[in-house]
């Protein structure tokens, strides 16, 4: 590739730590991880990931988690209204369908990047940009070069922000791109310290219990999960009316900020395994407790010239079954392969690949945000419309339709192109993705020069046995 390039990670968030863990099987690219925290916190509950196998990672997470069979969609008194079934895409999909404490997966991944890849306390202030490279300053001062600048840094992106204000400057930013996020709920997530089997008997089996309960005319709605090591993941959703979204405070810190007044509302609430939330967030350490603001919003601008956006910073979704997640790790994987074709590390090469990396996925991400707010207006929604589409979707859809559209959602699993692929499991086509030239002609050549040393070994052996029949 020439000059090695040198890829500047804004945040070390799931998107963040899964694109570095990418740069990491790479020879000719360098990396290095800015995250504004002092220290990194793995706040959030449970979530679903697919497949990590072509990493190695997929018998790791196997082991801290537990396959989930059905989603259970119960009223407020504990009638259940649905059961939505999932282990049995296994036989189409060709994996289960994982759930495990977020934490987790967020201390797995970190523990796959060097640490000295990682630089902590690194407010962004600002970022700028030439033909020549691209400039990070932070609150502390200090300035930081590289050639490619990644905004993994979240929904209120200090990456974004300041692209988009150049931009703007410029009357280059589409009309889309300059109005707010939509907030629509508030939500509070946390995983308790194992608890006692005898207490919550869903504790006991091998397989994750995954409960959504929706409350009657009460904006509320909650999720309990049961995970390896006798935990309880669980998370409130709190509808916000009109009002308190003009009023909402938009807090892009993940922390425990303002939770009293959350959870006195929500406290003597229900839970399908026994007890009531009060209990599991009281078994919940305070500081691992964490209330945000729910947004939904798809960017238009994902990247300009050396610098692009993944995960929250592109596209916000509703929280739907870990989704966002997985979309911010799905970007990371196509920006690696993105990255792993450029020709060169030059300002034109760079622009071409970033420009690649978004018409690659954003398609994809648009239909995934679409289908997780949907989901999550079933899930959460309380108005009469979205009760309406409840009661549509989950009493008069039939099974098949809910398991097709599962199972479409599931074909969608990209790789990274430049390693082994993960064999193809299950009976559904997995979709295609954009093959990679470079590492063909890559795996051509390795073959060709392994052929060459055989050849090469055949004929000193040769050799060596004439020069033996010589000696006698």
């Amino acid at each position: 590739m020439g000059k090695v390039p040198k890829v500047m990670i804004v945040g070390a968030g799931l998107g963040g730590l899964m694109l570095a863990i990418l740069l990491e099987r790479m020879d000719d690219v360098e990396y290095e991880i800015f995250e504004r925290s002092p220290t990194l916190k793995p706040y959030g509950a449970g979530m679903i990931i697919a497949v990590f196998e072509q990493l190695g990672l997929l018998d790791e997470i196997t082991r801290v988690s537990f396959p989930r069979k059905s989603m259970d969609i119960y009223k407020e008194d504990l009638t259940l209204i649905s059961s939505m079934l999932q282990g049995e895409l296994k036989e189409n999909i060709g994996y289960d369908s994982l759930l495990f404490s977020r934490p987790h997966l967020h201390r797995l991944l970190l523990s796959k990047v060097p640490p000295e890849k990682i630089k902590y306390g690194k407010k962004v202030l600002s970022v700028g940009q030439s033909e020549y490279g691209v400039l990070l300053r932070c609150s502390d001062k200090s300035v930081h070069e590289g050639d490619i600048l990644v905004g993994a840094d979240g929904a209120y992106s200090a990456v974004r922000q300041s692209m988009y204000e150049r931009l703007l400057k410029e009357k280059k930013l589409p009309k889309i791109d300059t109005q707010s996020l939509n907030v629509g709920y508030t939500c509070m997530v946390g995983t308790t310290t194992p608890q006692d089997p005898e207490v919550y008997n869903a504790l006991k089996d091998d397989f994750s219990h995954f409960a959504v309960v929706i409350a009657d005319d009460k904006p509320h709605s909650w999720t309990i999960i049961t995970v390896p090591g006798n935990r309880i993941a669980w998370g409130v959703v709190i509808q916000m009316s009109p009002e308190e979204k003009d009023a909402a405070f938009r807090n892009s810190e993940w922390g425990p900020e303002s939770l009293g007044a959350t959870i006195v509302q929500v406290e003597h609430h229900k839970v399908p395994y026994g007890g009531t939330l009060g209990d599991l967030i009281n078994a919940t350490p305070r500081e691992l407790i964490s209330k945000v603001y729910l947004e939904e919003k798809l960017f238009e601008t994902w990247n300009h010239n050396r610098i692009c956006l993944i995960g929250d910073a592109c596209h916000k979704m509703l929280p739907s079954a870990g989704q966002g997640a997985i979309n911010a790790m799905q970007d990371a994987v196509v920006l690696a392969n993105c990255i792993y074709e450029m020709k060169s590390g030059s300002h034109d090469d760079i622009k071409t690949a970033l420009k690649d990396y978004k018409k690659q996925r954003y398609a994809h991400a648009k239909q995934q945000v679409e289908n997780s707010n949907a989901a999550g207006k079933i899930l959460y929604g309380q108005n009469w419309f979205e009760k309406f589409m409840r009661k549509a979707v989950l009493a008069w859809l039939p099974k098949s339709f809910e398991k097709s559209n599962l199972t479409k959602a599931g074909s969608y699993r990209p790789q990274a192109s430049f390693i082994p692929q993960a064999p193809v499991r299950g009976t559904v086509p997995v979709l295609p993705q954009k093959p990679s030239k470079r590492y063909q002609e890559e795996l051509k050549r390795h073959q060709q020069e392994m052929k060459e040393g055989v050849k090469e070994e055949e004929g000193v052996k040769e050799e060596e046995g004439v020069k033996e029949e010589k000696v006698e």
